[in-house]
């Protein structure tokens, strides 16, 4: 690392063999500081630099808890073994990845060899935790949603056809302005801060119905300040305030209920699953799609090819009309 983190690091590392619950705190604080600083060398948000904070705690008390003072690479592989046993492998992958990049700073600054390089990490399924709608589902779902009486209604049907359409994430929705939906070459867009992302250097673009269905939104709302969410609460405590992440997803879920798509597999992430999958289905391209979900990776875009194909592939009923 730089000398910067080499100084930092020198001067609040405490000893490893400290023991006791304040050698423990004082250990962690001297992890918080360096993820800190590593957050602002890389850009990172304050919300990446606190999860990676969070997830390298329980290595440290798991440290802790067994008198490790020298951890080895087997440490750490037990440590990945010892998750496994209570958290799905996302998780695991998570707490693992803070662990890695916490002694590859420790060895940057020479202080502590990065043991975890090569710990091999777990297993994750490629394939999404959320299912996609159909079409006709997808249609059902926006029938459920043209209440036009109130501002409520009317917010929410502009909602669901933005994050179906353009495949918005609930955090993107949230975090959009009124002065982020701007107009480019003649075509609507909405300038949206992506997951990870601090500024707001892309857009989607808005269908014709979605963008009236917007506008005609703000509209009933009367709301013209720029900075303003481009979708306020209705609530009482925080009327006119932005949204959370948690009340979108409560709006989509329901919706969903009502078109008779109840499950556990079927959430508001789905209809970003849903922008992906039925787009490659029509012919998009993988580069295509990729620009629209503003994936860093093909790679995760190949994830609704795959859905798609197999939505495609009708061997099983070709099959089946064989045999009386």
């Amino acid at each position: 690392m730089m000398d910067r983190v080499t100084a930092m690091s020198t001067a609040a590392q405490p000893a490893m063999t400290e023991a006791g619950a304040n050698g423990l705190e004082a250990f962690k604080k001297y992890a918080a500081d360096l993820f800190q600083e590593w957050g602002r060398l890389r850009n990172r948000t304050e919300k990446t630099t606190a999860t990676y904070t969070r997830n390298v705690r329980p290595f440290l008390e798991y440290l802790a808890a067994r008198q490790i003072t020298h951890p080895t690479p087997d440490d750490v592989a037990a440590y990945r073994d010892h998750l496994a046993e209570s958290y799905k492998p996302s998780t695991v992958g998570a707490y693992l990845a803070a662990v890695k990049i916490f002694f590859r700073m420790t060895a940057d600054a020479g202080l502590y060899p990065d043991i975890a390089h090569n710990v091999a990490g777990v297993k994750l399924d490629r394939g999404h935790k959320k299912d996609a709608l159909s079409r006709a589902q997808a249609q059902d779902f926006l029938n459920t949603g043209k209440d036009k009486d109130t501002l409520k209604g009317l917010r929410d049907y502009a909602i669901m056809r933005l994050l179906l359409t353009a495949g918005l994430r609930t955090v993107e929705a949230v975090r959009a302005n009124i002065g982020d939906k701007r107009t480019e070459g003649g075509h609507a867009v909405l300038y949206v801060q992506g997951k990870g992302r601090t500024e707001r250097t892309e857009y989607v673009k808005l269908g014709p119905k979605t963008d009236r269905a917007i506008r005609e939104y703000l509209a009933a709302r009367g709301e013209t300040d720029d900075n303003a969410p481009l979708f306020a609460s209705t609530a009482h405590r925080n009327a006119g305030g932005r949204m959370t992440t948690r009340s979108i997803s409560r709006i989509i879920k329901d919706h969903l209920k009502a078109a008779g798509l109840d499950s556990d597999r079927i959430t508001a992430h789905s209809l970003r699953h849903t922008t992906g999958t039925l787009a490659i289905m029509k012919g998009k391209s993988l580069a295509a799609v990729q620009e629209v979900l503003r994936h860093r990776s093909v790679d995760t875009t190949r994830i609704y090819a795959g859905a798609a194909s197999r939505r495609k592939n009708n061997t099983e009923d070709m099959l089946d009309k064989m045999f009386q």
